[in-house]
């Protein structure tokens, strides 16, 4: 898990992440988007299955739009509403 960065220069991947997302390329599996949360919300891992429905790799759930698929939260912290209780957000 890496510190939130607001400023990170266009960075599009966590640095924590890239090692995973890598290994996940090479098993043929393409990654949409992905974050590992800075320590206050569940990493995720959006990619598509094999009709082309994205899903969160990591907590199994439906993601139901192609693309914007996280939010961001007063502090600047991204995540995905599907796969979080009501209490975290």
């Amino acid at each position: 898990m890496c510190k939130l960065n607001l400023h990170n220069c266009g960075g599009r991947i966590d640095p924590c992440m890239k090692e995973f997302i890598n290994s996940l390329g090479i098993l043929g599996i393409e990654t949409l988007a992905c974050c590992c949360g800075h320590g206050k919300y569940k990493m995720s891992v959006v990619v598509t299955d094999c009709i082309n429905q994205p899903f969160d790799l990591i907590s199994g759930k439906e993601i139901p739009r192609k693309k914007r698929f996280y939010k961001k939260d007063k502090q600047g912290y991204y995540y995905i509403p599907e796969v979080l209780n009501e209490k975290e957000i």
